[in-house]
């Protein structure tokens, strides 16, 4: 059944790869004390893999370097480890078991491959992440950097838009997202393009004033994303229908949730 409203993410859900996340991770580690380089590419790897006890799906407390297990249903933490995996008792921890508020500076979500080189980096001394994410940014719109467009999508979203209501929803600031959308000949695909949204802590907002806008019912209304915590629990809360895009299942099961490795997956069902 078509739905009335499809709000979409941008980065890892509209197009696929990791050779920036692993630019990102060299131009940090430029940043990073020599004594300790070695360390910080072995804890790199093995966060990749899966092997570090920070991965995808985990939070970071940057100020206190722990890193915490979060309920993406409710946002509180259930447990907190320190770099080496072991557990801290969270009632001696401020954030307990309270709602946690992701600020992208002092605590984050490990919601998707961004964020792996800069928890990294931020263990091992370095003080400032952004200047080379900018540098990453721009190394993306570069003849060196191929993009690779994902085959249907294009024509499955134009299709998508001539019979429904299709917005695209990132963190992402606006001149990078005209950068992206140019190079995988997106543009103009979308009735509506929310740049640097914040998500996860103003999701729920722009869900309800998406809802509200375009005069739909949430149950009337598709999250598809690779975060969970940004994109799919917000929607899932609020009677949404969900779309996940991730190599590794997540564990909640609802009849509202499509799980799925890639978003080719998903819409040549549609």
């Amino acid at each position: 059944m078509l739905a009335k409203l499809y709000i979409f993410d941008l980065d890892g859900t509209l197009y696929e790869g990791t050779d920036h996340f692993d630019y990102y991770a060299k131009r940090l580690a430029l940043d990073v004390k020599e004594e300790v380089l070695t360390e910080y590419w072995a804890d790199y790897e093995s966060m990749k893999n899966g092997n570090h006890p920070l991965h995808i799906g985990k939070a970071y407390d940057v100020n206190n370097d722990l890193i915490l297990t979060i309920d993406p249903m409710t946002l509180k933490v259930i447990e907190a480890v320190d770099w080496a995996g072991t557990k801290k008792n969270l009632d001696t921890l401020s954030y307990g078991m309270k709602t946690v508020t992701f600020d992208f500076e002092n605590i984050v979500a490990i919601g998707d491959g961004w964020w792996l080189p800069f928890a990294c980096a931020k263990h091992h001394g370095v003080e400032n992440c952004y200047r080379r994410y900018l540098e990453t940014k721009e190394y993306m719109v570069t003849e060196e950097f191929e993009l690779t467009p994902i085959p249907g999508l294009k024509p499955f979203l134009k299709k998508l838009k001539d019979q429904t209501n299709i917005v695209l929803m990132t963190n992402s600031d606006e001149d990078d997202v005209g950068r992206l959308l140019k190079e995988l000949d997106l543009t103009g695909l979308f009735h509506e393009v929310i740049t640097s949204a914040q998500k996860p802590s103003n999701t729920d907002n722009f869900f309800n004033e998406l809802i509200e806008k375009y005069g739909v019912q949430p149950e009337e209304t598709v999250s598809i994303g690779d975060n969970f915590i940004n994109e799919i629990a917000p929607a899932l809360l609020m009677g949404m229908q969900a779309v996940y895009i991730n190599e590794h299942p997540h564990p909640t099961e609802l009849e509202q949730l499509t799980q799925v490795k890639r978003i080719h997956e998903w819409f040549e069902e549609q």
